[in-house]
């Protein structure tokens, strides 16, 4: 008998709009995560810095966070970074989204100019290891949801 396996790869894209400029998003996520926790601690509770230097490429760090009434540990290497674009690629290395449902995910944070505002945009590239495993959508409305609760909070960043 041959069984042959077959991984699913996707991609799932959000957009929301913004307030703030891209570098205040960019800096936030890379640079000063605490203030994120600071702003919404019912979402996120911890950013921990484990290797590396904060918001350099080949840095990793773990996001302490509660989704769908859980808390849950997100780890990831900063793969990439792009200061002009206002982009950052992290790379999921452990926890819940890596141990108990994708073979592989990746986020990215891109904030860009559109008309007279910004649009921050997070892509999620992933593998499924089954079509039982479901689409990251609620991820998605998550972090889209801490984007309009961050860009909210204080009117002169």
């Amino acid at each position: 008998m041959f069984l042959r396996s077959m991984a699913l790869s996707g991609k799932l894209i959000g957009y929301v709009e913004i307030s703030k400029k891209g570098d205040v998003f960019h800096d936030l996520f890379r640079h000063i995560p605490h203030e994120i926790v600071a702003i919404a601690p019912n979402k996120v509770h911890d950013c921990e810095l484990h290797d590396g230097e904060r918001g350099a490429v080949g840095s990793i760090i773990s996001w302490h966070y509660t989704h769908e009434g859980k808390r849950k540990i997100c780890k990831q290497i900063i793969e990439a970074v792009n200061e002009e674009n206002h982009m950052a690629v992290f790379k999921v290395i452990g926890g819940d989204l890596v141990e108990e449902l994708y073979k592989s995910f990746t986020i990215i944070l891109h904030v860009e100019q559109k008309g007279d505002g910004q649009v921050a945009t997070w892509t999620f590239e992933f593998e499924k290891p089954n079509v039982s495993v479901p689409y990251p959508t609620s991820m998605m409305d998550y972090l889209c949801d801490l984007v309009k609760d961050l860009d909210a909070h204080g009117s002169t960043n």
